[in-house]
């Protein structure tokens, strides 16, 4: 990201971020139109040589009340992901104009179906294996896709990676920045928790890729742009959709 402002929403609010690394022309989603949502369209970078340094208009960090929708590529995928508790499903029902795949609501199907008292670490299995089928089969039939992430499964967004690009289609990430004690809290308002093993390993996982985006300048691998997200700038956001030309 650079430290000079980028362009940001169609009614002028700010986009900063850290560093700015020069390279070659690549290619962009075209500007908003001035309209009565304030929008943010994510520039685009096509990762051909992944040694090459990254445009930094493709890397976005909005901390506090920000614009009113993001605005991706048709068909393009999303990645959303964060901390446990950060707010990731509300976010995505809340704001996705898309179809979801979300892990949290086949544990909820699967919780509506089977007795209370059964632990979710007893059916946590088929929950995943339904979860991957139905990621699997949303990405195979092609067209906008939002996708809960939760970071401790690199192979999950390296697949996504990959299917996207066969079908030339882009893969975009949404950081929801979010610090631990937040995410705590979340974790503790909506009833639920992982263990403090788990904890740590998202963690590491988001600080990982935290400093890759906003210290090293350099987007996740096979993204096409990066969005870093706070809690105040979560909450203000009112639409993703996948519209752009």
């Amino acid at each position: 990201m650079s430290d000079a402002p980028r362009r940001g929403t169609a009614g002028g609010d700010r986009v900063s971020g850290t560093r700015t690394v020069r390279t070659a022309a690549a290619p962009r989603v075209p500007p908003p139109r001035t309209a009565g949502e304030r929008v943010v369209l994510p520039a685009s970078y096509e990762p051909s040589d992944p040694s090459a340094p990254h445009d930094p208009s493709a890397r976005h960090e909005l901390r506090g009340p920000g614009p009113a929708v993001l605005r991706y590529p048709a068909g393009d995928l999303l990645v959303v992901t964060g901390l446990p508790g950060s707010g990731k499903s509300t976010l995505m029902r809340r704001c996705v104009r898309a179809p979801l795949i979300d892990s949290q609501l086949v544990r909820e199907e699967y919780a509506a179906r089977l007795p209370g008292r059964l632990p979710y670490a007893l059916y946590r299995p088929l929950a995943r294996l339904a979860h991957y089928l139905r990621l699997r089969r949303a990405v195979l039939d092609g067209g906008p896709l939002a996708v809960h992430d939760c970071g401790t499964q690199p192979w999950v967004r390296a697949w996504l990676v990959r299917a996207a690009a066969r079908q030339g289609r882009r893969v975009h990430l949404l950081l929801l920045d979010a610090d631990p004690a937040e995410a705590l809290d979340g974790q503790r308002r909506r009833r639920r928790g992982v263990s403090r093993y788990a904890f740590a390993r998202h963690q590491a996982a988001v600080a990982r890729l935290r400093r890759r985006i906003l210290e090293t300048g350099r987007l996740p691998a096979g993204c096409a742009s990066a969005v870093v997200l706070d809690r105040a700038a979560a909450r203000a956001l009112r639409g993703i959709d996948f519209t752009a030309s």
